[in-house]
């Protein structure tokens, strides 16, 4: 259930927020217990999309153990962000994204899989919520939710708000548990403090620059489609 401030207590759920309207964005979904997948449906949610490549799409030891019925009635739908590997976006961002200075490119080369993304969202309309994930809900859910919030008509300061609240998630969950690989570490807040404030700022920039409304229907979004999403976020922007 969401908290003020926009965090959500779904059990297990790990750095879970509420984006808008009935669109949420958290880390891996294999961290829901049973009990988080029942809240999630209680919430409303019907649909789950997984920015995350397919390799990436498994159980961990450390996950709990689930029974496929533990997310009945909630659609899992797996829409990558990217290429794993193709060396055009490697060579700017290394092994994978974790940088809002990485956005704009990763949106630029791969137009079609966000397309896909936003169709996705717009197809959850008639059945209820939807809630985006990748594996830490820090740079690709962040890249989703920051066009999202420029759909929705959130301020500059509400944007930036949004990718900060999610890097300090997944940052308390290194400290807590440590960084799934060595290339991730614990931040203390003197450090991670002006960082944020600067990728704040690059991530208001990726979505002013890009232009998340006309970029969509450019690259084939339709009309109807994006109505969809605006009503999936509560939006009263108009078309």
């Amino acid at each position: 259930m969401e908290k003020p401030g926009g965090a959500v207590d779904w059990d297990g759920a790990v750095n879970a927020w509420h984006v808008a309207g009935s669109v949420y964005r958290m880390g891996r979904r294999e961290w829901l217990t049973e009990a988080g997948w029942r809240q999630a449906y209680d919430d409303g949610v019907r649909t789950v999309i997984d920015l995350r490549n397919s390799h990436e799409a498994r159980r961990r030891d450390t996950d709990p153990v689930l029974v496929e019925t533990a997310w009945s009635g909630v659609a899992v739908v797996s829409t990558p962000t990217e290429e794993p590997d193709d060396p055009r976006l490697t060579s700017v961002c290394g092994p994978y994204i974790k940088d809002p200075a990485h956005y704009l490119h990763n949106v630029r080369l791969y137009p079609e899989k966000f397309v896909a993304i936003f169709r996705a969202i717009a197809e959850s309309l008639p059945t209820g919520g939807v809630v985006i994930h990748c594996a830490a809900g820090r740079d690709r859910s962040g890249m989703v939710a920051a066009m999202l919030q420029d759909l929705a008509g959130d301020t500059d300061q509400q944007i930036a708000a949004g990718y900060q609240q999610a890097a300090r998630g997944i940052n308390e969950r290194y400290r807590t548990h440590g960084p799934p690989h060595d290339r991730e570490r614990y931040i203390e807040e003197a450090e991670l403090a002006p960082i944020l404030t600067e990728r704040g700022r690059t991530v208001v920039d990726f979505v002013r620059t890009l232009g998340t409304r006309s970029f969509l229907l450019r690259h084939g979004l339709t009309p109807a489609e994006l109505a969809a999403v605006l009503s999936v976020l509560g939006s009263r922007v108009a078309l």
